[in-house]
């Protein structure tokens, strides 16, 4: 504490005037080299071993990228000349200057956010920290290191596979990791990534880059305080009704000495009425736990998207001592039920005690850097998802947890949250030591996001448990190691998944439900299955399983499954320069992660299997779209048609961490492939589904509404000449919160005896005279289709231009070429005769946009 006295007929001590907590940031420009001990590398790269220019925060890739020492490995086939960067042992260096009046303070701390990964602190040549875990915050007290005037920040970091690699390479059965490097810097099998708490998609994947970041990756600051601090405030929902909330603040203070203080705590709702409450209470030195309960009258429930309106609480928190607030902190908050949802082997989401059906997908981290990533990018994919009827996104478990801005702007806008805890799926390590690095982690991050009601759950991890059970790497590993060794890795990882991370998500989130792995059962039973919990499906695609084969079940929650298409040309030209492309191009394997690079022969596979023979390699990037978009929307439709079966249909994936052939809907640069646009159409609130399999075309309605709906619906079919073939449709009340099987229909009776190849049909729901939801459907694959010349022209209106079909044009791609653009639709179906306007977003002039306009189908006639 700064200074206790005594006063007059007072029996307690009291501080002293004690200043406010401040903080110094100390991001911005650091310098960088390589560690002079690393004399082998330093040696390699001269020029690197001397001081040059750093970022923090940052990592030493973007350093060496911005400085020109290395190219840009988002280009051309640069991904190799990056790599003895994190092999190499790296030094960051800064000098912060100090005054007198701050070494008065009683505590000057260095705080970061994030360190990656094996870092070595010190000031002015005293060592202060060691580090080993990339999503943990790290605070020490620097003032005995510290003088007047300049000081130096030196952070060593070590390579992380150097560290860790002769280790693993003792050992006889390292354990089993996810993707083995491209390039030869660790043999196969023995991959260090399972023993570091480090983002894993550093390490690779099969959608990103091998970049295996080091530096100061979070931001820097020098705190200074005197007396006490808050150290968290969680502030906890102990009941909700309509009448009332009563919630709890829970203070971590932390006090030099034993003494009196006092909490002001106060809450602002959405209205902006506030109350507030003080408290005095006596603490001890070091932490101590306070409560302080609050109670809202008449609460306004936080809903997710769809279900009503999103509004928001404050809860502001005051340490007061006698010269007024020295510390002070807030949390904004969101008042609501979550459960999940758990019988007889069934998984869903219950708010507010509505059972929601989850729409939405799986968001892998937004960058390879980090650091890069902008609000503004965050905002347009969440956007984005929510314009495309998305009301949940699951963060995926091998990258890192997201910054505070990401999860508040969710709040908003109504998304709910699967958060994962940052396992990507290796097998963890068994001993108490790594289970306590990584309890602190998640009583950190927990902590710093318990306030956010978008998180409506946490899940243990990627993967880990599901290919513990069920992969062959691990039951071929589990054999080799015996029965003991099996027994004490599976029960550590048990102990980690189903008791600590539950304990940290009960204790510092109340009311979250906590689910130990995803897919997981929750050690109920076989993971991975159709019949209990979560479900990871890839028969289709990694499977090379026919795309019909989503329709061969209904799961209980689907919370992967994927196809892939190529991004737009712009995207394609950026990376890859303008000179001739084919899907065996140099540069396109090296942008195609699935498969080590031969993943375009899957996606030739599929081609070959469902459309037309492409025209050139522009064509093939529209086929490719068009083949992810048709197959994605056979498998969420089929979900919803599922329900309450099934609760839950997120695809892979939303986003890119780079410029990527990948499972994305949205690229790297943001641009929507034709998926996130049959997303918006699949996902809509109300939807009909048509199925047709075996000679029977199956039609189902579904609506997310919690209130009854009058609806039509209909179902024509025409020759392709635009001849009504049949019509089938009739009245119906959409139940709330359902699936409904209306219709199942013999082909002779919508068909009559049309020839399969030329003929189609049309599925459509309508709302008070709208069309709701409209699905056009075959009896045949797409690449057997006898479709007509459609006749498509466009009428340009400055950056609007209408489209109107002669005859069928079914999945309408507006084609750009290599001039980004995006469209309000597109991928559309037009009927003969139908026009369509569309408005196109792009820095290019409308006169640009219409020259470079190609009109694509699915016809192989103009």
């Amino acid at each position: 504490m700064k200074r206790w006295i005594a006063l007059p007929l007072l029996f307690a001590a009291l501080p002293a005037w004690s200043a406010p907590r401040t903080s110094v940031s100390l991001d911005g420009d650091w310098q960088v080299r390589i560690d002079p001990a690393d004399t082998p590398a330093a040696g390699q790269h001269p020029r690197e071993a001397k001081w040059f220019r750093a970022t923090v925060p940052g990592s030493v890739q973007q350093d060496l990228i911005a400085a020109k020492r290395v190219p840009d490995p988002f280009k051309g086939v640069n991904e190799a000349p990056i790599q003895w960067a994190g092999l190499t042992n790296w030094q960051f260096r800064r000098t912060i200057t100090v005054t007198p009046e701050m070494l008065a303070r009683d505590h000057l701390e260095l705080v970061f956010d994030g360190l990656d990964t094996f870092a070595t602190v010190s000031v002015n040549g005293k060592e202060l920290l060691v580090t080993a875990n990339a999503h943990r915050q790290w605070r020490v007290d620097a003032k005995s290191a510290l003088k007047a005037g300049r000081n130096e920040l030196l952070v060593s970091i070590a390579s992380p596979i150097r560290t860790l690699q002769p280790m693993v390479l003792k050992e006889a059965n390292p354990l089993p990791g996810e993707y083995d490097s491209a390039f030869g810097d660790e043999p196969k099998g023995k991959q260090t990534s399972p023993y570091i708490r480090k983002p894993k998609y550093h390490y690779s994947w099969d959608w990103g880059p091998r970049l295996v970041n080091i530096g100061v990756w979070r931001p820097v600051r020098l705190e200074a305080w005197d007396d006490a601090r808050i150290e968290t405030l969680q502030v906890d929902q102990e009941a909700l009704n309509d009448a009332e909330a009563r919630l709890t603040a829970r203070y971590t203070l932390v006090a030099d000495a034993a003494g009196s203080v006092t909490l002001r705590t106060g809450i602002t709702g959405p209205d902006g009425q506030r109350q507030s409450v003080e408290r005095t209470v006596q603490v001890a030195a070091g932490e101590n736990q306070v409560t302080v309960p609050l109670t809202v009258t008449n609460p306004q429930r936080w809903q997710p998207v769809g279900y009503g309106a999103q509004p928001l609480y404050r809860v502001q928190a005051a340490l007061v001592e006698a010269n007024g607030v020295t510390d002070q902190t807030e949390r904004r908050i969101g008042l609501r039920t979550v459960e999940l949802i758990r019988k007889d082997g069934s998984f869903g989401f219950k708010v507010n005690g509505i059972p929601i059906f989850a729409k939405g997908a799986n968001v892998i981290p937004f960058d390879s850097f980090p650091t890069r990533v902008t609000t503004a990018q965050m905002r347009q994919l969440l956007e984005s998802s929510r314009v495309a009827n998305m009301n949940m996104l699951r963060i995926w478990g091998g990258g890192y947890y997201l910054d505070d801005a990401f999860y508040a702007m969710a709040d908003e806008m109504g998304l709910m949250i699967w958060q994962d805890f940052m396992f990507g799926g290796s097998v963890t390590p068994p001993d108490a030591a790594f289970r306590e690095n990584v309890r602190i982690e998640a009583e950190q991050q927990v902590a710093r996001l318990q306030s956010h009601p978008s998180i409506v759950g946490w899940t243990g991890g990627n993967e880990v448990l599901s290919g513990w059970e069920n992969w062959s790497d691990r039951k071929a590993f589990k054999k080799r190691v015996g029965a003991d060794e099996q027994e004490r890795i599976g029960t550590g990882m048990a102990v980690l998944f189903d008791r600590v991370l539950r304990d940290v998500v009960r204790t510092r989130s109340p009311g979250t439900p906590y689910w130990p792995g995803s897919p997981s059962t929750d050690y109920e039973g076989p993971v991975d299955t159709d019949a209990d919990g979560d479900r990871h499906f890839w028969d289709v695609w990694s499977g090379s399983k026919p795309v019909e084969n989503y329709l061969d079940s209904c799961t209980r929650f689907m919370s992967e499954y994927g196809f892939q298409g190529m991004p737009d040309l712009s995207t394609i030209r950026e990376f890859a320069g303008n000179g001739p492309l084919a899907l065996d191009s140099p540069v396109l394997k090296a942008h195609q992660k699935f498969l080590a690079g031969e993943g375009n022969e899957r996606l030739k596979l599929y081609l070959d299997q469902r459309l037309r023979p492409a025209k050139d390699f522009a064509d093939t990037v529209y086929l490719t779209q068009v083949n992810q978009a048709q197959a994605i929307d056979m498998a969420a439709r089929h979900h919803r048609a599922c329900r309450p079966t099934n609760m839950g249909s997120l695809y892979w994936q939303l986003n890119d961490t780079w410029p990527a052939i990948s499972w994305a809907s949205i690229d790297y640069h943001g641009r929507w492939k034709l998926l996130h646009y049959a997303a918006r159409r699949f996902f809509a609130p109300q939807a009909i589904v048509a199925e047709n399999r075996g000679g029977k075309t199956r039609i189902a309605l579904v609506s997310d509404a919690t209130q009854p709906i009058a609806a039509e619906w209909r179902v024509r079919s025409f020759d392709m000449a635009g001849q009504p073939l049949g019509d089938k449709g009739g009245t119906t009340t959409l139940a709330p919160l359902s699936a409904t099987d209306i219709a199942s229909f013999a082909d002779a009776e919508l068909f009559g005896s049309a020839a399969p190849n030329a003929s189609y049909a049309v599925a459509e729901l309508v709302i008070d005279g709208k069309t709701a939801s409209r699905q056009v459907f075959e009896r045949m694959l797409p690449k057997d289709m006898a479709y007509p010349a459609p006749g498509l022209s466009a009428r340009w209106d400055g950056k609007r231009v209408t489209i109107t079909a002669k005859a069928l044009a079914r999945a309408v791609m507006l084609d750009f070429g290599a001039v980004a653009a995006q469209p309000s639709d597109d991928g559309f179906d037009l009927l003969p005769g139908e026009s369509v306007t569309i408005a196109v977003e792009s820095d290019a002039s409308a006169r640009t946009l219409a020259r470079a306009l190609t009109l694509r189908t699915l016809s192989s006639q103009p």
